[in-house]
């Protein structure tokens, strides 16, 4: 019987073991399914814009979609739902935001990109998502995108929709917003 027990033990610590390093291999795992599928906003952030504008382009639809955290009070929408644009060609565009409540709070706003194939022809030179957006009470702001989609967005999709979600992070303690900011520059 004390063999069974030994073995047990051996078990569950070797299972201990192995949970503790598969949660540090699973934000590599979760970026390339990102990468791979387009959700969560894991688009491409242009640091070379000008060798993704073209003279010419098509035309396609991008749609502009907003929702708030549960927790999450503030107003936040976009200030145009549907904007035509060209691939090959920067555009700008804004969300609306406003501190509904009585005290300073901080957000981050966390992307999508649909269909996810779309999401490595989106490339964005400037995005409020890029940082945290604090607001004092009663503060309301437009916050920035400036986008293009390439040439090669695959000539099928004639709509994208960019979606974010906006998430209260005023009392995340420092260990949290060390890897919310991690995982925000990897986008």
């Amino acid at each position: 019987m004390k063999d069974k027990g030994k073995t047990t033990v051996k078990f569950l610590g070797l299972t201990v073991i192995a949970m503790f390093f598969f949660s540090f291999a699973l934000v590599p795992l979760y970026n390339v399914f990102c990468e791979v599928t387009g959700i969560n906003g894991k688009v491409f952030q242009s640091e070379n814009s000008q060798e993704f504008m073209a003279e010419e382009g098509r035309d396609v639809a991008v749609q502009f979609i907003s929702s708030n955290n549960e927790r999450m009070p503030w107003v936040f929408q976009p200030s145009n739902e549907v904007m035509g644009v060209v691939t090959g060609k920067y555009y700008n565009a804004t969300f609306y935001v406003k501190n509904t409540t009585n005290k300073v709070m901080t957000a981050q706003a966390v992307p999508s990109i649909a269909p996810s194939n779309a999401a490595a022809h989106l490339k964005k030179l400037e995005c409020f998502c890029f940082e945290q957006q604090e607001l004092a009470p009663g503060e309301e702001a437009l916050l920035p995108v400036k986008f293009l989609i390439s040439n090669e967005l695959p000539k099928q999709i004639k709509n994208v929709i960019l979606s974010y979600t906006i998430f209260d992070i005023t009392d995340y303690n420092q260990e949290n917003l060390a890897h919310l900011e991690m995982q925000m520059e990897k986008n």
